[in-house]
């Protein structure tokens, strides 16, 4: 209808009177209405791919000049030949989709790729970096490509493989958040709600297929702007699935919106099959040891102006025991002004992000006699790193010991009450509705913590953490080897949650992070007056990806910033451990290739791809990037043949490997594929190349509409 729209417009510079007709006529034709979501598909995305070699037979887009802030010329245009004139090389052009199309000639480096979403898809990867701490765990894989063609590109490697889907989409705000068809959707574009469903479903649609449908879950964040939308547009395109929508406040301050201080926004859990949300456990699991809190406040009352009284030293020896409790220091008066104790370490509440000192959460006359009765103890002291980890029992948790609802069964050798809970059941509480936690403020746990990560760095309304570990934890909490995927991944919270969660329970979960190397609007229009253009490294080097998100998990993996320092702090609520410790996990970044079909059929683009082969098999251990001169190879998930004569040496070695899982065998022959079938173990899937890879991809071809 956008085209319509546009026609009338002409019509009415051209003959005022019949455009006006025409005009009444459409509008009358719009109030006739289906039931249910309906609003305009427009035309098929298409995306700019400035990385991508320019070819014979490309469609290209002509770039402005450099330096000029205009948008240039928008039209397509087919390359007819590429030839080399003097120092530069031409790129002889034709305009697509014109009865008489005009001609053009232009250097290379001034015309970019242009793919549009409906033209078949034949990807690659190319490895762009690893980090590797986690000894044989499967590797979480981040994605930089567009994310419509890496979803393509995983119904090929993970198809009904996907456990949970968590995504924060766009929230279509008007305000330069996203872009449609590379321009960036205002809030004055009479078409920007249905622009934005168009480009949802078109994603939504693609992620149905690599779903488990027997049991998997799609998690979708939003606020008020599009909430209504996608709810209707979840129900259309998911009629078998159970859809429930919470609220979570994520800004207890809150946003002024039309009179109102908005603080909240809302969460879609879409459940699928057998699927179930794991509720929290109760304290009060029998036999379960209870959790002993942090010394340091937190929160807002977490200051030392709020309880002068709790702001004293504790002094430690050098083997990290708690030797002495030090008097509350006056108001006015810095810890620096207290004299040493010789031999001894004098450790001081945490000071707040602001400056502001920090508090303990009890008097030191307090804490004395908690230490007496054994309700304090000290976690891993690290004294290079000046950590001194302090934990108590709650007044709460004193009194259930007197009443008898909590036991003590003994000491420690430091003096240190073992406490459990009684009850020989846990009683599970199904979550609510309305979420209010002090972990999920938007401000402290995201943009503060990615401060921490990533010193000098920043990006717009990151996830706190926990408030997205807090939501998967809901919906695979019991699945150690689920496989996560974020196809609007931003920063990596959803990788760094769900590294958290494989620490809480020595988990093996990975997660698949897509994300494009998208710059800022604003960074954009500056790096455009320095004479950049997309794909320039001076560029490229401030996209999302390669600026934020791959630092972001390589900083939480190592527990070093970009420049090598250990990271401050220590995680908080549910798992409390210094950042600095890091994870012993395995991650592994690519970018996004488009291959040719003949290219991919007579094996000379199996180094971009052999990571999918990888992917598929489950992203473990190496990646076969070359086959040796043998003819085949195994690595520790899977093998490739490419040798057939070589067929009974490949077997023996794939028979002797339990955690193979696929057998690529390279050939035409339908016969002899089968034959070479027939002598695998049970336990290998064969797979045919390249037959299956391009039939995936063709059959694909044309979906977007």
């Amino acid at each position: 209808m956008s085209r319509l729209t546009d026609l009338i417009h002409q019509a009415k510079s051209l003959n005022p009177q019949l455009g006006l007709d025409l005009d009444t006529e459409f509008r009358a034709l719009l109030k006739r209405r289906s039931f249910g979501l309906v609003f305009e598909r427009h035309r098929p995305e298409a995306v700019e791919l400035p990385q991508r070699p320019v070819m014979k037979g490309d469609t290209v887009r002509i770039l402005p000049p450099r330096g000029i802030m205009e948008k240039g010329d928008k039209r397509l245009w087919r390359v007819l030949k590429i030839e080399r004139n003097n120092d530069s090389r031409m790129a002889h052009l034709i305009e697509v989709g014109k009865d008489l199309p005009e001609r053009s000639s232009v250097t290379l480096e001034d015309v970019v790729v242009v793919a549009a979403f409906r033209d078949p898809l034949y990807p690659g990867l190319v490895e762009t970096g690893r980090i590797e701490r986690g000894g044989v765990k499967p590797f979480h894989t981040v994605i930089n490509g567009e994310n419509y063609h890496v979803l393509e590109m995983l119904t090929y490697t993970h198809r009904h493989k996907v456990d949970a889907i968590y995504i924060d989409p766009p929230y279509n705000s008007g305000a330069k958040d996203w872009k449609y068809n590379n321009d960036y959707v205002e809030s004055d574009d009479l078409y920007r709600h249905s622009k934005w469903l168009a480009m949802m479903e078109r994603r939504l649609t693609l992620a149905k297929e690599l779903l488990n449908p027997e049991n998997s879950v799609l998690i979708v964040t939003i606020d008020e702007k599009e909430y209504l939308r996608l709810g209707l547009l979840l129900e259309q395109i998911l009629p078998e699935a159970r859809i429930q929508m919470i609220s979570t406040v994520i800004n207890p301050k809150g946003v002024p919106r039309d009179g109102f201080a908005r603080v909240d926004e809302y969460i879609f859990f879409v459940q699928f099959g057998s699927s179930e949300i794991v509720g929290d456990i109760k304290e009060g699991s029998g036999g379960t040891e209870v959790r002993w809190r942090s010394l340091t406040r937190t929160g807002a009352n977490g200051t030392r102006s709020k309880s002068p009284g709790a702001f004293y030293p504790i002094y430690f020896d050098k083997a990290g025991k708690i030797i002495e409790v030090g008097d509350a220091l006056p108001i006015g008066k810095d810890a620096s002004s207290l004299a040493p104790r010789k031999g001894l370490i004098a450790v001081w509440p945490t000071p707040r992000p602001d400056g502001e000192d920090g508090r303990w959460s009890v008097v030191s006359e307090r804490l004395r006699e908690m230490i007496e009765i054994g309700a304090v103890k000290v976690g891993r002291v690290k004294l290079d790193k000046e950590q001194f980890p302090i934990f108590y029992l709650t007044s709460e948790q004193l009194a259930a010991i007197e009443s008898g609802e909590l036991e003590v069964r003994g000491k420690t050798p430091e003096g240190v009450m073992q406490v459990f809970f009684r009850e020989e059941r846990g009683r599970v509480s199904a979550p609510r509705t309305v979420w209010e936690k002090v972990s999920h403020s938007a401000s402290e746990q995201g943009s503060g913590l990615l401060k921490t990560l990533l010193p000098g760095r920043k990006f717009p309304y990151p996830k706190s953490l926990y408030a997205v570990e807090d939501v998967l934890r809901l919906t695979v909490r019991g699945k150690s080897e689920a496989v996560i995927l974020d196809f609007f991944s931003g920063s990596g919270t959803t990788a760094h949650a769900v590294m958290r969660l494989n620490h809480e329970d020595s988990g093996r979960r990975q997660c698949i992070s897509v994300t494009n190397n998208e710059v800022g609007a604003d960074e954009q229009a500056e790096l455009r007056r320095q004479g950049l253009r997309p794909g320039d490294s001076d560029w490229e080097q401030w996209g999302i990806c390669d600026y934020i998100t791959k630092p972001r998990i390589q900083a939480a993996i190592t527990g070093k910033t970009p420049d090598g320092q250990p990271i401050s702090g220590d995680y908080r609520f549910t798992d409390e451990f210094p950042v600095s410790d890091g994870f012993e996990e395995n991650a592994v970044f690519f970018t996004l290739t488009y291959e040719g079909a003949l290219s991919v059929s007579h094996h000379r683009a199996f180094e971009r791809v052999a990571p999918l082969l990888w992917l598929r098999a489950g992203s473990i251990g190496r990646i076969i990037n070359a086959i040796p001169e043998r003819g085949w190879d195994v690595a520790e998930s899977y093998g490739v043949l490419v040798a057939l004569d070589e067929t009974t040496a490949f077997v023996k070695a794939m028979s002797g490997i339990e955690t193979v899982k696929i057998a690529y065998i390279v050939t035409d022959d339908d016969r002899r594929f089968q034959m070479i079938c027939s002598h695998l173990p049970d336990h290998v899937a064969p797979v045919r190349l390249y037959e299956s890879y391009l039939a995936n991809f063709e059959i694909n071809s044309g979906r977007c509409t």
